[in-house]
């Protein structure tokens, strides 16, 4: 795969804010029980499914949210863009598996995986650029398994020049959650559940949340489950 600008943008950003991004963001699921009950109830739905799926945690950073799913009960791994990002996540969380990897290319077999988490991992991605991510979901997942995103909603791109004290090059896209819902289910993939809430007194955008799944049969085979 032929890596685009916006990837060596992002990685560089991250790169060099690692440490300081870390150290500055406190516990990422504090105060905010609906962003918890989504992945509590990704996790079930993970875990009722009985096929022992692993979970992929994409654009993991620190890995934080890694360390929460592995806490509710599913096997998860993290994989993010940038190297920095991982050594710190491999430092704070030894027991864990992190890899380096695009979310778009995953080092990973077709039909495996119980489940996809994107938490916040597109929202750097150009909308023109989502449906190559959205069909390696497809790919990597088993039949039944789920995908969790949750993303900014909106429609407009911001320009991001200085986060966590230091200079960044970063798109920030906010999505309306009907384009994403529509790329994933061109995807091949099946909505479950939707949640969009009102933004915290931290953040500045309503928060999306889309819950989808791998059909446990092709629509051509007739019964779609």
């Amino acid at each position: 795969m032929t890596e685009t600008s916006y990837l060596h943008s992002v990685r560089a950003s991250y790169d060099a804010v690692a440490v300081d991004y870390a150290r500055l963001l406190g516990p990422a699921l504090a105060g905010k029980p609906l962003d918890r009950a989504m992945l509590a109830a990704f996790a079930e739905c993970v875990r009722g499914d009985g096929r022992g799926g692993a979970v992929a945690d994409l654009g993991c950073g620190p890995g934080r949210v890694t360390a929460h799913l592995d806490g509710l009960g599913v096997r998860a791994f993290g994989v993010d863009l940038s190297p920095a990002m991982v050594a710190v996540a491999r430092r704070s969380y030894p027991g864990l598996r992190f890899e380096v990897g695009p979310m778009a290319a995953l080092d990973v077999a077709d039909g495996v995986l119980g489940g996809v988490l994107a938490w916040y991992a597109t929202v750097h991605t150009p909308p023109g650029e989502l449906p190559d991510a959205f069909a390696e979901f497809t790919r990597v997942l088993a039949p039944g398994g789920y995908a969790l995103i949750a993303f900014e909603a909106g429609d407009e791109r911001r320009r991001l020049e200085h986060a966590y004290g230091r200079p960044v090059d970063l798109d920030v896209y906010r999505t309306p959650p009907a384009l994403v819902a529509a790329l994933l289910t061109e995807a091949g993939l099946t909505e479950v559940a939707r949640l969009v809430r009102e933004p915290d007194a931290d953040e500045d955008a309503p928060q999306a949340f889309l819950l989808f799944r791998k059909p446990t049969t092709a629509p051509e085979g007739g019964l779609v489950l």
